[in-house]
């Protein structure tokens, strides 16, 4: 099984079947490895992003990539340990929330208005990055199928 025929499985069973089975389609061996890659992925991601953000909103003095990357670490564990240890999904959600922007509060020493804005502008930032990726992964995808077709092609005439 492919990694593509992979993820093409996952993201149907999720939209035909919702969110609670998605699980049992990852092989038994793999299923240590992706929460951790997960983590680190997400973890570093924010970081990156939530750098960028403060040094736009908050300036260079109070936004440091060291500050960045605590708040990154600290909001990333709190947010899967809430996720984990409490049963209703509404109240990880708001306990979420309100940790990052503490620790952004905290950490770039702003207020909570600075805060919030830093959060918004770390999650356009993200979203803009996440769409141009899309784009470029969906246009790579094209050109392989069209390379791959048209060689295809050539060999069976």
């Amino acid at each position: 099984m492919t990694v593509t025929h992979l993820l093409r499985v996952l993201i149907l069973t999720f939209l035909m079947d919702g969110w609670r089975r998605w699980w049992e389609l990852i092989p038994q061996q793999f299923r240590v490895i992706f929460p951790l890659t997960l983590f680190f992925v997400q973890f570093f991601v924010m970081a990156c992003f939530l750098y960028v953000a403060g040094l736009i909103v908050v300036g260079g003095k109070r936004a440091r990539f060291t500050d960045a990357f605590l708040i990154s670490l600290l909001g990333t564990v709190l947010s899967m340990i809430f996720v984990m240890f409490i049963p209703y999904p509404f109240i990880p959600l708001i306990l979420n929330i309100f940790v990052w922007l503490l620790l952004i509060k905290r950490f770039y020493e702003t207020g909570w208005l600075g805060a919030i804005a830093v959060g918004l502008l770390a999650m356009i930032i993200f979203l803009v990055v996440a769409i141009f990726v899309a784009l470029i992964f969906g246009i790579i995808e094209k050109i392989l199928e069209l390379l791959f077709h048209f060689s295809w092609f050539l060999r069976s005439v």
